[in-house]
């Protein structure tokens, strides 16, 4: 009898299946670039690449004069060896404006633009690296310049105001409220793990029942990547967990999400989605201005754990940030704050 997938191995095998029907959408070359990437990209990243690459294609079959209305299949690495630098800026130009297979108007900012054209940068790079390219074009062109935001995230009062509305629903509409009910225990434990952990929403509606270690207060969670790792919890997190066990014991899940930890209302593993969705339906109810999503919430637990330690080491490694750059780019408002506020800490003279 064989081993039971896992929830991230199954969501893996999905992702392959789904790659696999969007290759086809591409032209007949595009599947050794897929294979080549393979070794060192997640399933998702990979889906990401193949509907960036599609939107590509588009292009030239759109505005190209020599791929005016070609089939996508049918275009060579011969078509991509012609074009030149001007062609990959006027696709940066035609993403900011355009409109969809279904005549639905699209537009991407500087972020979109820039993770499309990185994209294509590691298209030509790899037929180019493999000497099945004369050209590459696209490493000619400048990506572009990114305008920092300001981190969003919700602050101390708004954490104790958003875990109050979960657990007492009392400005939820009547419709809600029905809901609420049911689901009142499990959206605590879920949102005071997200807050108290800052693991990624993946990562929460991944995780199994058996993958909480009350003895030693932590959670065995699967990160980018596939790796396993424990992220430790308080006691906070442990209470409204152990709260939701309890309930979960009562409730028979539908086969194949016996082991899920978090069941929606059809007994099955809560999706991505509905956690987006519960989030957004209790935080705008405490800060309506904010557009709070499960990556605010780990913005949030971030923030908190480096104003309280002040180690921004510690928070790349509790955040699983493979690169502290990383971290540092999304806190360096903080650090400058910190560095601010030692201006007066040491004294040359005693007054």
């Amino acid at each position: 009898m064989s081993t039971p997938l896992s929830y991230h191995q199954q969501k893996d095998i999905d992702n392959v299946k789904h790659l696999r029907e969007l290759i086809k959408e591409l032209p007949r070359f595009c599947g050794d670039f897929f294979r080549g990437i393979e070794p060192r990209t997640s399933s998702r990243t990979r889906i990401a690449y193949a509907y960036d690459l599609k939107v590509f294609f588009d292009f030239l079959k759109k505005e190209n004069p020599a791929l005016y209305k070609a089939d996508i299949q049918n275009i060579t690495l011969d078509h991509l060896d012609n074009l030149k630098v001007v062609d990959i800026e006027e696709y940066m130009e035609y993403l900011k404006y355009r409109f969809n297979d279904r005549n639905q108007q699209v537009t991407n900012k500087e972020r979109g633009i820039m993770r499309k054209i990185s994209c294509l940068k590691s298209f030509y790079n790899y037929y180019y690296r493999n000497e099945r390219l004369q050209n590459n074009p696209a490493a000619l062109v400048l990506l572009p310049k990114l305008h920092e935001k300001d981190i969003i995230r919700l602050d101390v009062d708004e954490v104790a105001l958003l875990l109050d509305e979960v657990e007492n629903g009392e400005t939820l509409t009547d419709k809600q409220k029905s809901y609420h009910v049911k689901t009142k225990t499990r959206d605590l434990a879920l949102l005071t793990l997200l807050l108290g952990t800052g693991i990624r929403v993946s990562e929460c509606v991944g995780l199994d029942v058996d993958d909480i270690d009350f003895k030693n207060g932590g959670i065995r969670i699967v990160r980018k990547g596939g790796k396993e790792v424990m992220v430790y919890f308080g006691t906070e997190v442990e209470d409204a967990l152990l709260d939701y066990l309890e309930e979960r014991k009562m409730t028979i899940a539908e086969e194949g999400h016996d082991k899920a930890l978090f069941l929606s209302l059809q007994k099955k593993r809560i999706a991505v989605r509905s956690v987006e969705n519960l989030v957004k339906k209790y935080s705008r109810l405490v800060a309506p201005l904010k557009k709070i999503t499960p990556h605010k919430l780990r913005s949030t637990y971030g923030t908190s754990l480096y104003k309280e330690t002040g180690d921004i080491y510690l928070v790349a490694d509790v955040l699983g940030h493979s690169d502290v750059n990383t971290t540092k780019k999304h806190y360096a408002a903080l650090e400058d704050d910190r560095r601010r506020s030692a201006r007066n800490k040491v004294k040359l003279r005693e007054i």
